[in-house]
């Protein structure tokens, strides 16, 4: 008798898994460098979580981490940190940027580094000290520090001396020229003011829509269910145990006092209402089916496919739609149902732009050539445990954060399906759809067969 043909269910032509993962608590900047370095942070969680494995670090096949703005003595972040972890010199270790995804695309690099065979166990996901970010020169007080290297008696410095004003000494913000698009001239924030525009946004419903992350992160934590944090413990010895982002006392009429930010006479867009300048880190062990049986590993969950697209960096906020949408075209076998959905919250107005796009008929014919593959999404399905508004964006960890705590909310829920997705920078978006391992599955099996 010959077998039923079974429809495909995932992209990659191997499984890959997520055997366990973790995260630190997101730490709110507060005006000056928090304690952490981006390493720093990736290996106080990465220390937890191999700590609790069956493989010692020096039997993991890769290390690839996501980080925007790592420091000087940071380069190549993912072999500094996979050196402080003890993974060994033989572990080779590399790091990927892709502005607000590049934790995601950690995650979708190790996928494919799996799925081709090339490699079994890989340590993956990103970090970020946005508190850290470099302030720099200007370009005229670079030359002239140049030139007081290159003179060569005290009458020379003392001319150099003599040029200097006081424009040379003022100082450029690292992370407000990092936020700000470089094609359009336009700041993340004014991006979201655009969609706010387009698709009349209030700043009522911004507002509303921050206040319910900030609430839903509440209780997430009183509840327990934030079991992807591994604590931290700074120098002077404080226990860093949740997110320092949330806002438990906020409410409507506080969020309307804030002032916009991005337009000042008539703009919705305030700090109440936007993700929040954070540092965190976030990561997560992939394996293929075969380390699972050699390790007798649990199995979180499966990454089944990811997604990239482009658009329009001055619209740069619906980039989850554009890839949602080509994540779920690009499945191979019939659609799952969709249980629970992450967007990251970089803007209030820009989670709400995409779900208002999703029942704009014409802008979907415009955009996107037709009627979206994307379901109605249910308020009560979407960033159920908060989001980065009250959490915090780290931007090279918060994809991998995203996708980490979706397969943690589908298993607490005894769901199946998620799709975790975020807007990208520069006019990109991206989305990742992955499936949850079983409440009662036994380690190592019967999620991997």
């Amino acid at each position: 008798m010959v077998a039923a043909k079974q429809s495909p269910t995932r992209n990659y032509p191997r499984p890959v898994y997520v055997v366990d993962g973790a995260r630190t608590p997101f730490l709110k900047a507060k005006g000056r460098p928090g304690p952490f370095s981006a390493a720093d942070l990736a290996v106080n969680v990465g220390r937890a979580l191999l700590a609790r494995q069956p493989f010692a670090a020096d039997q993991l096949d890769e290390v690839i981490l996501g980080c925007v703005i790592p420091a000087a003595d940071e380069a190549n972040i993912a072999r500094v940190v996979s050196l402080r972890l003890g993974c060994g010199e033989r572990v080779p270790a590399w790091t990927v940027q892709r502005n607000c995804a590049s934790g995601m695309q950690a995650l979708a690099t190790a996928a494919e580094r799996i799925a081709a065979g090339y490699s079994g166990l890989i340590l993956a996901g990103g970090t970020e000290a946005m508190s850290q970010a470099p302030v720099l020169w200007r370009a005229s007080m670079v030359n002239k520090l140049a030139d007081w290297q290159q003179a060569r008696n005290f009458f020379q410095k003392l001319k150099v001396l003599g040029s200097l004003r006081p424009a040379d000494l003022a100082p450029v913000i690292g992370l407000l020229q990092g936020l700000t698009d470089p094609t359009t001239n336009l700041s993340m924030g004014q991006t979201a003011e655009n969609l706010a525009t387009r698709f009349d946004i209030s700043r009522e419903q911004m507002d509303r829509f921050a206040l319910q992350s900030h609430q839903r992160l509440a209780a997430a934590i009183d509840n327990a269910a934030l079991e992807e944090i591994i604590p931290l413990y700074s120098t002077d010895g404080r226990a860093i145990e949740n997110d320092e982002g949330l806002r438990r006392d906020g409410d409507l009429g506080k969020l309307a006092k804030l002032k916009p930010v991005f337009d000042r006479t008539y703009g919705r867009v305030t700090a109440g209402n936007s993700a929040q300048v954070t540092d965190g880190a976030a990561l997560l062990l992939l394996a293929d089916a075969a380390t699972v049986e050699r390790f007798d590993l649990p199995v979180l969950g499966e990454l089944l496919g990811t997604a990239w697209s482009g658009l329009d960096p001055a619209q740069m906020g619906l980039g989850p739609i554009y890839a949602m949408d080509a994540v779920l075209r690009n499945h191979p076998g019939p659609l799952p149902p969709i249980d629970l959905w992450e967007i990251n919250e970089a803007f209030a107005g820009q989670v709400l732009a995409c779900l208002a796009a999703l029942t704009d008929e014409q802008w979907q014919e415009q955009e996107l050539g037709g009627p979206t593959l994307i379901p109605q999404i249910s308020p009560d399905r979407l960033n159920v445990d908060g989001g980065a508004i009250a959490i915090g964006h780290p931007v090279g960890a918060s994809g991998a954060r995203i996708v980490l705590h979706l397969l943690q909310a589908l298993r607490r829920r005894n769901a199946s399906h998620g799709i975790a997705s975020l807007c990208i920078g520069g006019g990109q978006g991206g989305a990742m759809l992955v499936a949850a391992g079983r409440q009662d599955a036994q380690p190592g099996k019967g999620e991997h067969k």
